[in-house]
């Protein structure tokens, strides 16, 4: 009986190591939580957490990537992460303050669109991946344009950050594909996938919780930072956020993370963004009736938006981008585009 005992004693030991290594579930004693830097979540709704970064700027050196806001979902000991973060340490850090915090193993890594400061976490969840612990999930337009461009964006990042802040950072391609209509499982939560093309990037995924009424929109909703009209269309940004406002969604969690003020608002993230994206198109349509050039940027300014984080970097981008998207447009109404639309963002 005592040499019994203690085989079942060793059993047990060896399995809550591995598990350990593997993420673990609730109650099991992980190596490294003592020594693993602690991530600041704020609750957005039971059940989800928001990593906020430290300031509303864009990417340097001081804050190693780490630009948007990291999100997480919990229940019954599996979490599912969503965007995670600029870097294998970034990425690491997530993974262990969820199994040393909240006792849960990493199910999901969603990417909902294809940018190095979102994506290039994956790195720390890859080894599980390769296990088959986890799936990191996309839709399939994200996955082609994250194979096309992060043998790029990776460099490109490393040489903003430093090397040191991107150490251990790998590609990591997600190994699920996403599509409309789906449902992810995290313990007793279910959230919808839903999907956009064209409008911030080539392919927008987003996730809705309808119990709550909490809304992912991956890269679609800023505020207090200037929209970049990267691989998408204003057109196509403009739709999408028309179908963000019809969920009515009591959070946003996106590039911003927006409450509404009241019951019967939108966040007024959602708000600000349409407003800079409405105001673009209303200003780059009166130029052209006008008679200017695409290159006067002093015309095509937005001044009420000027305060806005980087706004001297992407406005004049954005309206080479929207000026070029537009023209076809101008060029086949049958009177001046822009007399019909007020004059906004002065």
């Amino acid at each position: 009986m005592a040499l019994t005992a203690r085989l079942w004693a060793l059993c047990s030991l060896l399995c809550l190591c591995a598990a350990a290594q593997a993420g673990g579930g609730p109650g099991v004693v992980r190596r490294g939580c003592a020594q693993a830097a602690p991530v600041p979540w704020q609750a957005a709704a039971p059940g989800v957490w928001v990593w906020m970064p430290d300031r509303l700027e864009d990417i340097s050196p001081g804050n190693r990537g780490r630009v948007l806001p990291i999100s997480a979902v919990v229940d019954a000991g599996e979490a599912l992460v969503v965007d995670p973060g600029p870097s294998h340490l970034v990425g690491r850090r997530i993974r262990l303050s969820l199994a040393c915090r909240f006792g849960a193993r990493v199910r999901w890594v969603v990417n909902t669109h294809a940018h190095a400061e979102s994506v290039l976490g994956n790195s720390a969840f890859a080894g599980l991946q390769a296990r088959g612990l986890l799936d990191i999930a996309a839709t399939a337009g994200t996955r082609e344009a994250m194979q096309r461009r992060c043998g790029q964006c990776l460099p490109h990042l490393a040489d903003l950050v430093g090397a040191d802040a991107m150490r251990g950072t790998h590609i990591a391609l997600p190994n699920r594909r996403l599509v409309e209509g789906e449902t992810l499982a995290v313990g007793r939560l279910r959230l919808q996938v839903l999907q956009v093309a064209q409008a911030h990037t080539e392919s927008d995924l987003l996730l809705w919780e309808p119990g709550r009424r909490v809304l992912w929109a991956g890269g679609l909703v800023y505020e207090g930072r200037v929209p970049e009209l990267a691989q998408g269309s204003l057109g196509g940004w403009l739709q999408a956020l028309q179908r963000l406002s019809a969920l009515r969604p009591a959070v946003v969690i996106s590039a911003a993370w927006s409450t509404p003020p009241q019951a019967d608002r939108l966040p007024p993230a959602i708000e600000a963004t349409e407003g800079y994206l409405q105001a673009l198109r209303v200003r780059i349509l009166q130029a052209m009736d006008a008679g200017l050039d695409g290159s006067d940027l002093q015309a095509l300014a937005l001044p009420a938006y000027a305060h806005w984080r980087g706004y001297s970097q992407r406005h004049g981008f954005n309206v080479q981008r929207a000026w070029r998207e537009l023209e076809p447009e101008w060029m086949g109404a049958p009177g001046p585009a822009g007399a019909s639309v007020p004059d906004v963002g002065r």
